[in-house]
């Protein structure tokens, strides 16, 4: 198992009182490292309209790069505005997942609409940022990774990586909702995809990561990185209905590859797990594992899936120790 030192909350959007668009939630934490500071992206809301509908928004918070919890500033706006009317990003972005692409970086980024039947659908947007990250432009309209045959909705999620020359996205599909107590739940199941120019987009067209805890649970945040010979990903999963408490709330899980298309799932290895108390006591989500300067740390969502902001952990000792092996 992997031993993780957690370092509390780092980030309570709740204390920003500034921002009229940023009042509750620090969603999908996403690393960018400068030399002076990690920058990190996140998604938020502010409060409800009269109708008591919500949109969302993508910023970030800087932190010293010598000390995580230590916040430089935050972003003055959102990182990009909401998108137009009738497009797929209408009412918001979420979550971000951010690559450097020469002295660019690009986002990709999940933009929900409302609906009818169901609360919400969701595809995966690209977008250009020339100023060092505080703000991006569209690269287009509609979505990069849009619905498609086996992929009918809720395609949200995005992990950019950039492994060799190829650009590997590694985000959720929707395949059901299921409907409980008058409301409508979605399951959404790991898939991967793989481009040369991050426009064109070649899909897997499958599950990567099997079902545990029962067939409709749902996966979401699968962050994938390349150590020792093997590529790890850490991902939360849930329970289909019921899961807004601790009995049935967001874990985290882990598995490995070295083909990143087929993959061994050891949760057992995962070893950051809910608090006895405090604001991580109900659940842990959306990870983030990302390397900086010789230690592995993790960013990750508590309770209300990140109502009240993300915290940090450090890994202890190496990711690839000897105990890491394949699962039997």
């Amino acid at each position: 198992m992997f031993e993780w030192q957690k370092h509390g909350r780092v980030f309570d959007p709740t204390q920003v009182k500034d921002r009229d668009w940023l009042q509750a939630f620090a969603q999908g934490p996403a690393t960018l490292v400068f030399d002076d500071f990690v920058r990190v992206y996140f998604s938020c809301r502010p409060g409800p309209d009269a109708q008591g509908q919500y949109v969302s928004y993508s910023s970030y918070v800087d932190l010293d790069r010598r000390n995580l919890r230590s916040i430089l500033d935050v972003g003055r706006n959102p990182i990009l505005p909401l998108g137009g009317k009738g497009c797929f990003d209408e009412f918001g972005t979420y979550p971000v997942s951010v690559v450097r692409d020469g002295s660019d970086i690009l986002a990709y980024y999940g933009g929900w609409t409302r609906c009818e039947s169901v609360p919400f659908n969701v595809a995966i947007g690209m977008a250009r940022s020339r100023d060092n990250g505080v703000s991006f432009t569209r690269c287009g309209p509609g979505p990069v990774l849009p619905y498609s045959e086996n992929e009918p909705f809720v395609l949200s999620g995005p992990k950019i990586r950039r492994f060799g020359d190829r650009l590997y996205l590694f985000y959720i599909a929707g395949r059901k909702w299921i409907l409980a107590d008058g409301r409508a739940e979605p399951v959404y199941k790991i898939r991967m995809a793989q481009s040369d120019d991050g426009v064109t987009w070649q899909k897997l067209d499958r599950d990567l990561i099997e079902s545990r805890i029962e067939e409709d649970e749902a996966q979401a945040s699968p962050d994938v990185f390349f150590r020792n010979g093997r590529y790890h990903m850490f991902f939360c999963y849930r329970y289909s209905i019921g899961y807004r408490g601790k009995e049935k709330g967001y874990r985290i899980g882990y598995a490995h590859s070295t083909d990143m298309e087929n993959w061994v799932r050891d949760d057992a290895k995962a070893g950051l797990e809910v608090s006895e108390s405090g604001w991580d006591s109900e659940m842990v989500s959306y990870p983030h594992v990302f390397e900086l300067d010789g230690k592995t740390y993790m960013f990750y969502l508590g309770n209300g899936v990140g109502k009240l902001g993300f915290g940090l952990a450090e890994l202890q000792g190496a990711l690839d120790a000897p105990n890491v092996g394949d699962a039997e």
